[in-house]
């Protein structure tokens, strides 16, 4: 049933942002998660709680000349929202194809968009690491970034090297934020 009503909801956005094409009416890079709302708590199963899956994702209202997607996931209250000490980096991705309408659950690198380049996170590793937070609420602000460019392959570079390539190429951005405190 929540399969079915997912697909109903894509369907009538998907409908909503053709007609506003045709009306000529400026869309915007929207970004979202069957997983949870935006400013919602993300589901234990995709923290280091339970499962540590990728949520999936989508995305919609990509500018014209979107050549490649960046995708950023970061918690900038760690270790403790009452006294942040640093952004800690859970996922990096780049060069996703703009034909990719977006990755599903529990996403493999093996399963990712041809062309998606893996960056480092902040446990040295290029996949997904869900929310783990120490101690309190802490927020994960999934960040989508369109770009006019296809970059060269960074290596095994993390959030900083990304950044860095991105500038000057950002033609739109989407964010969704989660939230996770571990129980």
């Amino acid at each position: 049933m929540m399969r079915t009503a997912a697909f109903f909801v894509r369907v009538f956005f998907a409908f909503g942002l053709a007609c506003a094409a045709q009306e000529g009416v400026a869309m915007s890079l929207n970004l979202i998660s069957p997983a949870f709302a935006n400013g919602a708590d993300i589901p234990a199963i995709h923290t280091c709680d339970s499962s540590d899956l990728s949520p999936a994702l989508s995305w919609s209202g990509l500018p014209p000349a979107t050549k490649s997607l960046a995708l950023i996931v970061d918690d900038p209250d760690a270790p403790d929202p009452a006294a942040p000490q640093t952004t800690w980096v859970h996922w990096v991705l780049y060069n996703l194809p703009p034909s990719a309408a977006g990755i599903g659950q529990g996403v493999t690198s093996r399963e990712l968009p041809t062309g998606t380049r893996a960056g480092v996170n902040d446990w040295q590793r290029t996949s997904y690491g869900g929310p783990c937070p120490p101690i309190g609420r802490h927020r994960y602000f999934f960040k989508l970034y369109a770009l006019d460019v296809v970059l060269p392959d960074l290596g095994k570079q993390g959030k900083a090297a990304l950044e860095h390539a991105m500038q000057g190429h950002v033609i739109a951005q989407a964010e969704l934020i989660g939230l996770y405190q571990r129980p």
